[in-house]
């Protein structure tokens, strides 16, 4: 399995054998050159609901990881492949205990493989660009928080920080409090806060900081998703070497020198000791993965095994072993010791990032618990001349070199890593030694004192759902995690 095999925010493949996503280009898992199969249907319509039925159900009894548990059902009675592959897919994604209208997932794939297009999905996985604000948020204690604002973003130049409660937003007929929207039964988010999906939109937020309000204008426009948060950072410490902090967004082309540059910024600081902030990073592309493994133990591990992409059985002959490499960055030696940050929304290449360190460099998982995403998606297209449909699909497990993988429940459920629960204080901006989750890092790494907030923050305990691309959710709820398994933004 060539190196052109994606992870996404889960992942995409484009590999001598199989085609789609990524970098673009045709092909499918059973038709290398051309688009994707259509089950050899006679439909007038090569890209209708016919053939889009019949190509899911090709590729989903061939290259879905579970394929023997797929449910039988009649297509004849889906007027759409979306809902077709839910019905197949159920007994995966749902506890078969549950009643009809019922789900409760099982942790292995609620919803991690989906129907999308061409165009979207190469947007998500090479530049993560999207039409909005450019912004995340949490709720603390029931109040709404920006958690993030990207550089560069429409948001981020009218003055939208990390840190920023809202008070109020005016989407044009004036100002409605945040206490207004959660009272409001029928509001829903994102569309409450946001407005409309994907269209010229201009909101006044009224947000409070630092005991004062203001008003923040913002118009949405393309936006594109920053890496890094901000710039690396040297912690300093006392008597020693200073500490390496860097907040890691998503596993984007675009990611890829802004690693490099940091591990080169890093060395010549003579860092030892690192802190990976990885609490809203989905994943993203293998490749920018892999290099990101090469910089931090490609000198300590190097020729060893770093991961492991284990097919159903069907294709065990497509199976992909990988090794630790030595890059011109890479850290020489490699960092003594790592702090993640994550939470429930670190998945996919997050999780394969720690899982693969971990026999190579001490490791330890600072915040909450990982998303549980132990899988990868392929990416088929079913005629890319023709068609804008592109089917993503769990088609293998992970593995660290090891051989340890099957974290559906998350990295710490394991009991393999050094585990310190803290909060992800999103009252405070990334970097600020005393937000819990970093200060906790640094306490680990024997840099500072632990120490609590006065106010304790509620996060999210149980698993993030999964829904559609275009879901609403009740405004008291935390958004649930994108198709993908990446944390949402707007």
């Amino acid at each position: 399995m060539s190196k052109q095999l994606v992870f996404a925010m889960s992942l995409s493949v484009l590999v001598a054998a199989c085609g789609g996503g990524g970098g673009g280009g045709g092909g499918s898992l059973s038709n290398p050159t051309g688009g994707g199969s259509s089950g050899g249907s006679s439909t007038s319509d090569p890209c209708g609901v016919s053939a889009q039925i019949d190509f899911v159900e090709d590729l989903a009894t061939d290259y879905y990881y579970w394929y023997d548990e797929l449910a039988d059902v009649d297509k004849s009675q889906y007027s759409n492949a979306q809902d077709y592959l839910g019905a197949i897919m159920r007994p995966i994604w749902c506890d078969l205990a549950d009643t009809p209208g019922n789900c409760q997932s099982t942790g292995r794939d609620p919803g991690f493989s989906y129907l999308t297009t061409i165009e979207a999905d190469t947007q998500r996985f090479e530049s993560g660009t999207f039409y909005g604000y450019g912004v995340r948020y949490r709720l603390i204690n029931g109040d709404f928080y920006f958690s993030d604002a990207y550089e560069g973003g429409p948001a981020f130049l009218a003055g939208i920080r990390r840190g920023q409660r809202l008070v109020a937003v005016d989407l044009g007929d004036g100002f409605v409090s945040w206490e207004q929207i959660v009272a409001d039964e029928s509001a829903e988010l994102p569309e409450a806060v946001f407005g409309p999906r994907g269209q010229l939109q201009t909101t006044i937020f009224r947000v409070a900081s630092d005991g004062s309000e203001q008003d923040i204008s913002v118009t949405t426009a393309e936006t594109s998703t920053p890496p890094i948060a901000g710039a690396p950072t040297l912690i300093p410490t006392q008597g020693g070497n200073p500490v390496g902090y860097i907040n890691f967004r998503t596993f984007i082309d675009d990611a890829d020198q802004p690693l490099r540059d940091a591990a080169e910024t890093f060395a010549a600081a003579g860092v030892t000791d690192l802190v990976i902030d990885l609490r809203y990073n989905g994943g993203g592309l293998l490749r920018v993965a892999e290099t990101f493994l090469n910089l931090l133990a490609g000198d300590v591990a190097q020729g060893q095994t770093s991961y492991i992409i284990n097919l159903n059985d069907k294709h065990q002959a497509e199976n992909s072993v990988e090794s630790f490499s030595k890059l011109q960055e890479s850290f020489a030696p490699s960092p003594n010791r790592i702090a993640f940050i994550t939470t429930l929304g670190s998945a996919s290449a997050s999780e394969l990032l720690i899982n693969s360190l971990d026999p190579h460099v001490e490791v330890a998982i600072v915040g909450s618990e990982t998303s549980g995403k132990a899988v990868g998606q392929g990416a088929w297209d079913l005629d890319p001349n023709a068609c804008e449909t592109r089917l993503r699909l769990i088609a293998f497990e992970i593995q660290n070199g090891a051989g340890e993988g099957g974290y559906y429940n998350g990295l710490v459920s394991t009991g393999r890593f050094t585990f310190l629960p803290a909060a992800d204080d999103a009252t405070r901006p990334f970097g600020d030694i005393n937000e819990e989750s970093l200060q906790t890092a640094l306490a680990w790494l024997g840099v500072t004192p632990a120490k609590r907030q006065a106010e304790t923050l509620k996060s999210p305990t149980s698993r993030l759902g999964v829904a559609g691309f275009d879901a609403s959710w009740p405004a008291d709820k935390e958004p649930p995690l994108n198709p993908d398994g990446s944390v949402r933004s707007f």
